[in-house]
C-alpha cells in the first residue's frame, strides 16, 4: 500500500509563516473535515476567480462534493480545473490587551488539486456518502435516489493527496509592555449548536422525528 503523503509535504502547501501551528499529522486533518459539512471551493476561470460555499463529504482519501450537471462551475472542475478548497473550523476569538496581538483559535484544512467526475455505480456509491456524510443514517430513512436525479446531479472526487493543515489554540501572547493596565484579556470560546427541528408541513409535524435527526441533534458539536 503507497504511503499518503502528510499535509504541509508538497511545495505548494509548505508554510511561510506561522509555521508553528502547521500540523503534518493525517489524522488530525481527517478529524477536522469529518466534524464540518460546510467548504470553499476555488476556481479561475475566464481570468476571474470564484470562490463557492458547499456541502462535502470525506471518504477514505477523497473529498466528495456534488451540484447540478448544468452548472458551469461543477463542469469546469469536471473537465479538469484545478481547484483549492478550504474548510475552516472556528473555536473562539482570542482576545488581547491590544488589538494587534488579538486573534482567533481555528483550525483549518487547503486542499489543493484537480478533481475526478464519478459515473456509475461509483457515483450513486458517492450521492449516498454525501447524503449520510450531513446526516448520518438519513439515506436508509428516505426513498432512493431515482436515475433521473442522478442524471441531474455531478458528483466529483479531489484526492487528498496535497494539503496544508492549521491549527491554533490556547490564550493570546500580551506584548510585556501591556500587562498591569487594567485591560481584561482572554478567549471567547465559539461552537456550533442545533435548535430544535422545523417541520416542514402538517404531515412532517405529524411524525415523530427520525432517529438520524435526533442523533444529529444530540451529537457534540465542534
Amino acid at each position: 500500500m503507497t504511503e499518503l503523503p502528510a499535509p504541509g509535504s508538497s511545495p505548494r502547501t509548505q508554510g511561510h509563516r506561522l509555521n508553528d501551528r502547521a500540523v503534518h499529522d493525517r489524522t488530525v486533518m481527517y478529524e477536522i473535515l469529518d466534524s464540518t459539512v460546510l467548504c470553499h471551493v476555488a476556481m479561475v476561470f475566464d481570468h476571474q476567480p470564484f470562490v463557492l460555499p458547499m456541502g462535502f463529504a470525506r471518504v477514505g482519501d477523497e473529498l466528495l462534493i456534488h451540484g447540478s450537471t448544468g452548472a458551469r462551475f461543477m463542469r469546469e472542475m469536471a473537465a479538469g480545473a484545478p481547484v483549492c478548497v478550504s474548510v475552516t473550523m472556528l473555536d473562539g476569538l482570542v482576545v488581547a490587551r491590544s488589538t494587534f496581538e488579538s486573534s482567533m483559535n481555528y483550525r483549518s484544512v487547503v486542499i489543493m488539486g484537480n478533481p475526478r467526475l464519478l459515473e456509475g455505480d461509483e457515483k450513486a456509491a458517492a450521492a449516498d456518502a454525501i447524503s449520510d456524510g450531513l446526516i448520518p443514517g438519513r439515506v436508509a430513512e428516505v426513498r432512493p435516489s431515482t436515475r433521473k436525479e442522478l442524471a441531474a446531479t455531478m458528483i466529483l472526487a479531489l484526492p487528498l493527496d496535497e494539503t496544508s493543515v492549521k491549527v491554533r489554540t490556547g490564550l493570546g501572547e500580551d506584548d510585556p509592555e501591556d500587562l498591569g493596565k487594567g485591560v481584561w484579556a482572554g478567549v471567547i470560546p465559539l461552537r456550533t449548536i442545533a435548535d430544535a427541528p422545523i417541520p416542514m408541513d402538517e404531515e412532517a409535524a405529524s411524525l415523530p422525528i427520525p432517529p438520524s435527526v435526533q442523533a444529529w441533534i444530540a451529537k457534540p458539536k465542534a
